[in-house]
């Protein structure tokens, strides 16, 4: 039986592992072993995913998270060297973007171990963003890619990989696979919401550390929040900024983070999402709600094109025209980005083939 070494560390990548580990568990023909790297510490965006999304508890957690982006990769290029030297898998599978990514598959090439990138061939073209470079980085050094649409797969063929030594797969996003699984499972959070809000993430450091973005934000969404109610869930590294700062903040709901399963109903039940969530931008797509964007560029640029997000940036006057355009939500969407669901099943089997 084929062995795979799957590398987690952010609330992203427990998401998505929630949907491969299901299949493998169902499918029998395969073993995975989960290693955690730590990089989100925090019991509410760690521990309560794996408990409420039912992900097979990781057989090694290394631990490591809380440092600078260098610190954090070599420490976990290190640790995740040992497990792999003892587990000696086929594959490792690597998902996104995060520290966690770039280290497991440096950590795999140097041991000739074949990578595993879901996720790849997306593209921001911000050589600014960490996250860009640790995709272009992990798309180099892997042998098979999946990339979850057709604008993912053009990008690699520009960038030469149909001569590479790797295998291009069209496999369709696997975020639609837990959208389509979870939704019946969502919870409504405990708090008081009306009949209409926004949900509204903020996380980015080119976001939080920039005291001029957060303060146009901040004024837009003070302005939307006298007409409708604005929602954030407060990421640690927001909470800790807006603590220590000036920032006037007016009749916005400031909740603790939420577990997956109530992200999913309040997706479910918002009027608009705003947020500078790479993956938030493409779940609002999968249930049919608007997005603005609160950066300047995404990698996820099919839903630019085709009208489903909107750029706003920290543009305080954008922001509230982009509002005001989309509050009623007369949107179409009848395209079809990223597959039919059944993503998780074509990775397994093409893993189980090669």
């Amino acid at each position: 039986m084929k062995k795979i070494v799957s590398i987690v560390g952010a609330r992203p990548q427990f998401i998505k592992a929630g949907a491969f580990s299901r299949s493998v568990l169902e499918d029998g023909g395969m073993q995975e072993v989960i290693v955690h790297t730590g990089q989100h510490y925090d019991t509410k965006m760690s521990e309560s995913f794996f408990r409420e999304l039912e992900i097979p508890t990781p057989a090694y957690h290394l631990g490591i998270g809380g440092l600078s982006h260098g610190a954090m990769t070599g420490r976990m290029l290190e640790k995740i060297e040992e497990v792999l030297c003892k587990e000696k898998p086929d594959f490792t599978l690597v998902y996104g973007d995060t520290d966690s990514t770039l280290a497991g598959a440096l950590a795999s090439v140097k041991l000739q171990i074949p990578i595993v990138h879901i996720e790849a061939g997306l593209r921001s073209f911000n050589m600014q963003m960490p996250e860009e470079i640790n995709r272009i980085l992990t798309d180099r050094i892997s042998k098979i890619l999946f990339v979850p649409s057709q604008k993912a797969y053009d990008n690699l063929v520009k960038e030469g990989f149909l001569g590479f030594d790797c295998k291009i797969i069209k496999s369709g996003d696997i975020m639609l696979d837990v959208a389509l699984h979870y939704q019946k499972m969502a919870k409504k959070p405990n708090i008081a919401l009306s009949n209409k809000f926004i949900l509204c993430t903020l996380h980015r450091a080119e976001n939080t550390d920039n005291p001029l973005r957060m303060q146009a934000i901040f004024q837009a969404l003070n302005a939307i929040s006298k007409e409708v109610l604005v929602v954030i869930p407060l990421h640690p590294r927001t909470k800790n900024i807006l603590e220590k700062s000036f920032l006037k903040v007016d009749n916005i709901c400031f909740v603790e983070p939420l577990s997956y399963l109530e992200m999913v109903w309040m997706l479910q039940n918002c009027q608009i999402v705003a947020t500078d969530s790479g993956g938030l931008q493409k779940e609002a797509y999968f249930f049919k709600k608007p997005c603005m964007t609160l950066r300047d560029e995404t990698e996820w640029t099919e839903l630019v094109e085709c009208g489903y997000n909107v750029l706003v940036g920290a543009n305080k006057d954008k922001i509230l025209n982009v509002f005001s355009k989309i509050a009623d939500n007369r949107i179409k969407f009848d395209k079809n980005l990223y597959g039919n669901g059944d993503t998780s099943y074509k990775i397994l089997q093409t893993l189980k083939e090669v």
